[in-house]
């Protein structure tokens, strides 16, 4: 079976783009002594997230429990949480996780913390926590270096927790100096970071200049998307993950509809505008979508899709489209490999 056998719309992955993405940014994680955490929240798919270990990553990232859940399920023995999980449901879901894996998670306050600490106690183990710093990205993270310290030194002083070091997302062109301020504090106090984790699939190749950050986290980077070409990061052939659609409707010269809208593909924004890249039709703009249709500008394109025609989409964003769908069909040269469930697909909890 080939791509062209495939009934629309559906979401294709190209597994030997896949393994090439996956080598390029571990051989530069490698070449410059940088543990590779990959965030598996882009293709949420076990099978991937395996690749990535037997790569060299030395363990995955999540986002979310359920997430988690699947790959320590799948046999994934070291997964780090950076979300700050927050309840005695998530707790209890974390401790039985604790049970079967090594866990890492994260705390931007004492809140955080003293939920950690009463589990742990509760379930006579131990469990990893890093602090989690903003360093210009003004998401969740503690506001300054002795934050951080103040923080740390609540971790080691509880009996089940372990204080693993410092986590920030993304890392910005503030962070290093920030990172390098806190661990010279957590020195003085006496304290080790062990892991100073900096994120983003954007800045991946700068990792080495971001020191004292000695682990980086992406996620993107496996598919890649049309947000990573617009920021420079990766070309057109390094976006694995396409969409192949169908045009159905052509109601005007200078408009056609196809076969998906907003729940097969996401409404994020790029710089170019549209909601996807048409690589064989590049002047033409998705500029709107209803949930099943996507209604695309061609008047600029010099040559006009016809009805029945199948064009390929390159969504804005990869993590987004993923979690539109159930499945996706891996291929290599255009020959259809298999079907994989998105198993973590829609765990948000």
């Amino acid at each position: 079976m080939t791509l062209d056998d495939l009934d629309t719309p559906v979401l294709t992955i190209d597994l030997d783009v896949v393994d090439r993405n996956i080598r390029r940014t571990q051989e530069y994680m490698d070449r410059h002594g940088i543990a590779f955490r990959p965030h598996i929240k882009t293709h949420k798919i076990p099978a991937i997230a395996h690749r990535q270990i037997r790569a060299g990553a030395v363990g995955i990232t999540c986002q979310k429990l359920g997430e988690a859940e699947v790959m320590a399920a799948a046999g994934i023995d070291d997964i780090f949480i950076t979300y700050n999980l927050i309840g005695a449901a998530k707790l209890e879901r974390l401790m039985r996780l604790c049970r079967l894996v090594r866990m890492a998670v994260v705390a931007d306050s004492e809140d955080a913390v003293r939920g950690y600490d009463e589990a742990t106690r509760a379930e006579g183990c131990t469990l990893r926590v890093l602090v989690e710093m903003d360093t210009g990205g003004r998401r969740a993270g503690v506001q300054s270096p002795e934050e951080a310290v103040a923080l740390a030194r609540r971790i080691a002083a509880a009996p089940g927790l372990v204080f693993g070091g410092l986590m920030t997302f993304p890392t910005t062109r503030e962070a290093p100096a920030i990172l390098a301020e806190t661990v010279r504090q957590l020195e003085r106090a006496g304290l080790r970071a062990e892991v100073v984790s900096g994120g983003g699939s954007g800045c991946r190749f700068h990792a080495h200049e971001h020191a004292p950050v000695n682990e980086h986290r992406a996620g993107t980077y496996v598919y890649n998307d049309r947000a990573m070409v617009a920021a420079g990061t990766d070309t057109w052939d390094d976006c694995a993950a396409r969409v192949i659609a169908t045009v159905v409707s052509r109601p005007t010269p200078d408009r056609m509809i196809i076969d998906g809208g907003s729940k097969t593909f996401t409404n994020d924004p790029v710089r170019e505008g549209g909601f996807g890249y048409f690589p064989d039709y590049p002047q033409a703009v998705m500029y709107q979508m209803s949930e099943e249709h996507g209604h695309v500008d061609i008047s600029a394109c010099p040559r006009k899709p016809k009805i029945g025609e199948r064009v390929v989409v390159i969504p804005n964003h990869a993590c987004g489209i993923t979690n539109l769908h159930d499945e996706v069909v891996v291929h290599r040269g255009g020959r259809v490999e298999g079907i994989w469930k998105v198993q973590a697909r829609g765990l948000i909890r």
